[in-house]
Formats: structure tokens, C-alpha cells, sequence
């Protein structure tokens, strides 16, 4: 996390020379760091570079690529990943067997919830069980598409406010205010984000 203004500031460079490249970094970079990213652009969007919908695009198209990828693992190797990769990315045989349970019964709403709350802590575990149980994958892919309409709607708009707040206020105890927010609520969402995802091990 603390690169990612690092992160910003290379985009920004990076767009001012490549118009058009920048939106396929942006995608490549959203497979792994969707949520992060996209609060970063909602900022940057803000600050006129770049252009609202092949923001969008790109980073809905990143994060389903992401998707893919894992219901692919989970459908095509499953167990035996687990078994070798598992404990890098805090995906366990209980967790999977819990989410087995949970996708007989409600699939579609376990899809779409994990899709618009970043799993909750263990949106890996999500996404490789619904390969490893074969949910069907057109039927995947919209419910995860729907879901990652309305999250990254949200967070590019989570940035995009907080910047405009941040520009709009002139004088600078204002200014420092609300900085200490924004870094509180960031501290405390990323505190939450690691408790759910600690306790997803033990899920």
C-alpha cells in the first residue's frame, strides 16, 4: 500500500506519453490490484488526466481477467493447487469446503455479494471454488460483471469525492482536516481488510 501513490504519480507520466497504452497498463495492473487501483483513478479522474470510460473499461476488463484466471485454477487444478499454493493466498481445504456448501445452496447471491464487497477477506477462496464446483461460467461471469459494475462504480466515485472535497476547501486546516480523514478511513479499511482476511483462513 505504501506504493501506491508511487503508482499514481507513474500513471499519470505514463498517460501524458501514451494515450491509449496507459488503459491496457491499467487493466494488467487492475487483475491484481482492482480495489487499490481503483480508488487511485477515481483521484486521478478528478485531477482532469485521463478519461472517465475507458477507465471504467479497463478496469472492469482487469479485474474479470483476474476472475477467469482463478475460476480456471480452481476448475482445472483445484485440490492439487491448494495443496502446493494454498497457504500463499490463505486458501484452505476447510474454506473451500464451507464455500462448496454455500454455493449448493446460494451461488449466485455468494457470487455477487463477494463481487461487490471484495470477498469480504477471501474473494480468492470465492473465485476457485466456483471453478472447482463448475458453476456454469457464462452464468459466472455476468453475476461477477454485474457485481464489478456497481464496486468499481464506487470506488472510482470514493476517490473521485474525496479529491473534490480536498480541492474545494481553501483554507488549510480544512485541507489538513481532511487529510486526517481520508488516512483514517483508509487505516481503518485496511485494517478491516486484513481481520476478514485472516479470519477467512480459519473459514
Amino acid at each position: 500500500m505504501d506504493q501506491l501513490p508511487h503508482i499514481a504519480d507513474w500513471i499519470v507520466t505514463f498517460g501524458t506519453m501514451h494515450d491509449y497504452l496507459v488503459y491496457i497498463v491499467i487493466a494488467i495492473i487492475a487483475c491484481a490490484e482492482g480495489p487499490w487501483i481503483s480508488l487511485i483513478l477515481g483521484v486521478v479522474l478528478r485531477l482532469g488526466f485521463l478519461y472517465f470510460w475507458p477507465i471504467y473499461t479497463a478496469l472492469m476488463v482487469g479485474d474479470l481477467v483476474g476472475d477467469v484466471i482463478w475460476y480456471y485454477i480452481g476448475r482445472r487444478y483445484g485440490h492439487s493447487f491448494i495443496g502446493k499454493h494454498g497457504h500463499r493466498f490463505n486458501i484452505t481445504e476447510a474454506s473451500v469446503e464451507r464455500l462448496t456448501r454455500l454455493f449448493h445452496k446460494h451461488k449466485h447471491i455468494v457470487l455477487f455479494l463477494s463481487k461487490i464487497s471484495n470477498g469480504m477477506g477471501f474473494a480468492l477462496v470465492t473465485l476457485m471454488t466456483a471453478g472447482m464446483v463448475r458453476i456454469p461460467f457464462g452464468r459466472y461471469i455476468l453475476v461477477n460483471a454485474v457485481g464489478q459494475l456497481i464496486w468499481t462504480g464506487f470506488l472510482i466515485g470514493t476517490g473521485f469525492f474525496f479529491s473534490s472535497l480536498y480541492i474545494t476547501v481553501d483554507n488549510v486546516l480544512g485541507k489538513i482536516s481532511i487529510t486526517a480523514v481520508i488516512v483514517v478511513v483508509i487505516f481503518l479499511g485496511y485494517r478491516y481488510y486484513k481481520y476478514l482476511k485472516n479470519k477467512a483462513v480459519n473459514l
